[in-house]
């Protein structure tokens, strides 16, 4: 049996993907080859020798330790565009939110029960929560991988005018987004022109504090700033003073802090981007598939530290090499296979970065002074058999 562990509650349809004759999945198994998690902090955590990979139901993997991970040869799956929908969905209600003093008005209405005549008092105070339409407006999409392309689409529908950059784009992202949201340079060129920005981009040493006061210089005076992306991306005084000054008018969050609360013009939400039941339910069963995938198979679809490969199996036997970037060292495993007389029917080879990942399939027996072999070349940091 393979032992899954869990350190959150998962949708219970993504736990009913794994087969109970194969797969033992709970919170207290020991030894686990697979890890499911959510939000569970795992940098502390001890991993044994058999831990395989790390599937993170969700997009952010910040509660994991990456570089240790890739050190072990343990890879780290996330999974983008699972939760897509939930937070698009969240986009164009925080849109509206950024327009009008909705929670402000909410609240305010709220105060106004047990006094008397509440119809009239409305009357004459709503003038305080007015803001302006979105329709005609110009929407400026930072990041346009699944979240944000399908908010740019989202957006262009309900008749914004919608401009968006993207230098990592896919080319699976570019297909799916509408001819009618326009490309941009770069960012610089969203914030000359965007009354609204939303930013759907990862916190990376290069994002973090992006919504500074260098970059909000450059944006137009009343720009409304949605960021349901990371908290980090905010450098939170520049921001402040910003809002203080009415350079921004609102900024609309998924990340509350305390420096923010009570600040007028922002709006905290409580982290509900991905808080929907079909985005868990997503997640889990993607998260799960990719587990599943690799344990048996090798495949890798959505990590974040290995690079994607997929090989469909005709042999009988596979074998699976994780190992550094560095030169001749598919020869020297394919050396290691060749002097244990095992004959390569289909090779497989990627590389991201410095980790690399290498499939060798064959009708040959796979014996244990073959992963020995192999094993023992300089650079290598797992040997699988499946």
């Amino acid at each position: 049996m393979t032992n899954i562990k869990l350190y959150n509650k998962i949708s219970k349809v993504g736990l009913d993907v794994f087969d109970n004759e194969k797969y033992t999945v709970s919170e207290t198994v020991e030894n686990p080859q697979g890890i499911l998690v959510r939000s569970a902090a795992l940098h502390d955590e001890p991993f044994g020798k058999e831990l395989l990979a790390i599937a993170r139901a969700g997009a952010g993997v910040n509660n994991i330790p990456i570089d240790r991970c890739s050190e072990n040869g343990i890879v780290v799956f996330n999974t983008p565009g699972a939760n897509a929908n939930g937070v698009k969905e969240l986009a164009i209600a925080a849109l509206l939110l950024a327009s009008r003093d909705i929670v402000g008005g909410v609240n305010w209405a709220l105060s106004l029960k047990g006094t008397p005549d509440v119809a009239k008092q409305v009357e004459k105070g709503k003038s305080k929560f007015v803001g302006p339409e979105i329709k005609g407006k110009t929407l400026g999409v930072i990041g346009l991988g699944a979240i944000g392309g399908m908010v740019a689409n989202a957006a262009s529908d309900i008749k914004m005018k919608v401009i968006g950059c993207d230098p990592y784009i896919t080319v699976k992202n570019a297909w799916s987004i509408s001819r009618a949201v326009r490309k941009a340079d770069d960012y610089d060129a969203i914030y000359a022109e965007a009354d609204y920005i939303t930013y759907h981009i990862p916190s990376l040493p290069t994002t973090k504090g992006i919504i500074n006061k260098e970059n909000i210089a450059k944006m137009k005076d009343g720009v409304r700033i949605i960021n349901l992306s990371r908290g980090d991306l905010a450098n939170i005084p520049d921001l402040i003073e910003a809002l203080e000054s009415g350079k921004v008018a609102s900024y609309v969050t998924d990340f509350p802090c305390d420096e923010l609360l009570g600040i007028p013009h922002v709006v905290c939400i409580p982290h509900l981007g991905a808080s929907t039941p079909e985005s868990e339910d997503n997640c889990a069963v993607m998260a799960a598939e990719e587990l599943i995938d690799y344990i048996e198979n090798g495949n890798i679809r959505n990590s974040v530290n290995y690079p994607e490969i997929i090989l469909n199996r005709t042999e009988s036997n596979r074998v699976v090499v994780l190992h550094e970037n560095i030169p001749n060292i598919i020869t020297q495993i394919s050396g290691a296979l060749a002097s244990d007389n095992v004959n390569i029917e289909s090779l497989l080879s990627q590389a991201k970065g410095n980790n690399a990942v290498s499939i060798f399939d064959t009708n040959d027996a796979i014996t244990e002074s073959v992963v020995n072999d192999i094993s023992a070349i300089n650079g290598v940091a797992r040997v699988m058999v499946k």
